[in-house]
């Protein structure tokens, strides 16, 4: 895949910055907060003019390090497979408003928390996967039937790539899904 490459020529060394910052604050707490789920916003470029924006603000921030704590310690668990891993820390999320529905900012706090293992989800990425022929329902389920996809991906890398990540894959399906 050359769609890694492209991007990386496109876009600004600078602009994972966000994430990165995150997941190493993530590293130390083994969760996210209010303001990390906020830089995370930003980053995916999402708006936080919504309904439940407010709901995830009016929460005590020890309520939202609980859920990502066990969302962290669910996309860590190695002795689980990569979709599972995803599935169980995705389901870890569903309390927090905002996280019920849709996988775009779930998927980044997810990849915060274990970015050489997780890899963030979007329309882009949906579109990329529905041009190389393969399905992803929208159903309940979808990040981790995403994340399994990602895994069957890096099976198939050619030498040239043994040192790509989920991210890396991520990275590539969202510049092949173009805007």
């Amino acid at each position: 895949m050359y769609a890694r490459e492209h991007y990386r020529a496109a876009t600004s060394p600078n602009y994972d910055e966000v994430l990165w910052e995150v997941s190493q604050r993530a590293e130390v707490s083994g969760s996210l907060g209010k303001a990390d789920i906020g830089a995370l916003l930003v980053w995916k470029r999402l708006s936080a003019r919504t309904r439940w924006a407010a709901a995830l603000m009016a929460l005590p921030d020890t309520q939202v390090r609980a859920a990502t704590s066990k969302a962290w310690d669910a996309v860590r668990d190695t002795s689980l497979p990569r979709g599972m891993a995803a599935q169980a820390g995705r389901a870890a999320l569903v309390s927090l408003p905002g996280f019920r529905h849709g996988d775009a900012l779930a998927s980044a706090v997810l990849t915060a928390e274990a970015p050489l293992r997780m890899a963030v989800y979007d329309s882009r990425a949906q579109r990329a996967l529905e041009n190389l022929g393969i399905t992803l329902t929208d159903e309940s389920g979808r990040y981790g039937r995403y994340m399994t996809i990602i895994d069957e991906i890096l099976e198939r890398r050619q030498p040239s790539e043994q040192d790509w990540t989920a991210r890396d894959i991520d990275i590539a399906l969202f510049w092949i899904g173009g805007p």
